[in-house]
């Protein structure tokens, strides 16, 4: 059972420490869990433009297959300017629509607005909807303010906000398979 957890972007360490902390959180729930980190940040991947998926160059590929090969996701974006990352919705453009398809899924986003927290609301859940994903109830969104410099988060609610989704994807992805 492997938990791929995405940080689509490819700039800022924010959405990366919160994506790599449910992660860890998911590992103590579950210690037989495997876990993967996709940091966005790692690979030159080419724009979206319809080829069949195995014309595009191989970074673009290993992180397909990283996403085929996984049992369930969790996805992390930075806001910008109201919206998720150009980067991520490459991926998302990228995906095939079975890959998806009645796995589970959650969210983390990050932003410097407190209102940012809607984009998971009104963007992130309907795409996995398209998809037809299962998600997660809870999400973790934090502000700038949750963050010490080192961007460790250290907020206490947030870090049991984490602690929580890392619960649900652990038990949804038990229960559903």
């Amino acid at each position: 059972m492997k938990l791929l957890g995405i940080s689509g972007t490819i700039t800022g360490s924010k959405t990366l420490a919160v994506v790599s902390r449910v992660l860890e959180e998911a590992k103590k729930c579950s210690p037989e869990i495997e876990t993967e980190l996709l940091d966005l940040k790692q690979y030159q991947m080419e724009f979206c433009d319809g080829r069949d998926p195995s014309l595009y160059n191989e970074d673009t590929k290993k992180v397909l297959e990283m996403i085929a090969s996984a049992d369930f996701y969790l996805l992390g974006t930075p806001i910008f300017q109201a919206s998720i990352t150009g980067a991520l919705k490459n991926l998302i453009d990228l995906l095939p629509v079975h890959v998806l398809r009645n796995k589970v899924m959650g969210f983390v986003a990050t932003g410097g607005t407190y209102q940012h927290y809607l984009v998971v609301e009104n963007q992130l859940k309907p795409i996995a909807g398209y998809f037809r994903a299962f998600v997660a109830p809870s999400y973790v969104y934090a502000h700038n303010d949750h963050f010490n410099k080192q961007n460790e988060v250290v907020d206490p609610d947030v870090l049991v906000r984490i602690h929580h989704l890392a619960e649900e994807l652990v038990f949804m992805q038990k229960a559903l398979k």
